[in-house]
């Protein structure tokens, strides 16, 4: 039976020096990591991108010196990962995507400015309406809320602002949400557009 060493002493030998101890870990977790983010992405080439990024990231911090997770490497880096996931959507979301064939289409880029208008009308009607039913929720509820959303508050920032721990503001960001369901349904509001 093999002796497995301590994620801790396995990072600690790394920024001593040690390469292989690194080797070790991405070995040690790369099926969970991995599977981690195939789960949210749900392409290959994407994961493998986001795993070298997530191992880039996680080389650089050991190399400055700026680790402090003791005994929570897993964790850490799995954080790491979900971050380089949500930027993956974040800057996915602001490419353009070009619907139908090979061929180029310019009605998919030039946007019929009546329509415009329309859809503009009903994004501020639904704004409106949200606004209302935002008003509807308990206080700590709507204040993490409008952090999150309206503020693209991250968790952390809200924790700091509010002085309620992160799984505090977790916890109320989704009553918030549960809530709003509850409100919309009871009023038989449509929110699209």
């Amino acid at each position: 039976m093999e002796l497995q060493i301590d994620d801790s002493v396995l990072v600690k030998n790394y920024i001593d020096g040690d390469e292989k101890a690194l080797e070790v870990l991405i070995n040690r977790h790369n099926q969970r990591i991995s599977s981690f983010i195939y789960s949210k992405v749900l392409d290959r080439d994407i994961t493998e991108d986001i795993f070298q990024d997530t191992f880039i990231k996680v080389i650089k911090t050991l190399k400055k010196g700026s680790y402090s997770e003791e005994g929570k490497f897993l964790p850490w880096v799995m954080r790491i990962a979900h971050n380089l996931i949500i930027d993956h959507f974040r800057k996915n979301k602001r490419m353009p995507k070009f619907e139908g064939s090979e061929d180029f289409n310019i009605f998919s880029v030039i946007k019929d400015e009546k329509l415009n208008a329309e859809k503009q009308l009903i994004k501020n009607q639904i704004d409106s309406d949200l606004t209302l039913l935002i008003e509807e929720l308990p206080e700590d509820q709507k204040e993490v809320l409008i952090m999150r959303i309206y503020k693209d508050m991250s968790f952390k920032e809200i924790s700091e602002n509010t002085g309620v721990s992160i799984n505090t503001a977790l916890g109320r960001m989704r009553y918030a949400l549960i809530n709003l369901r509850k409100i919309v349904n009871k009023h038989n509001i449509v929110l699209t557009n």
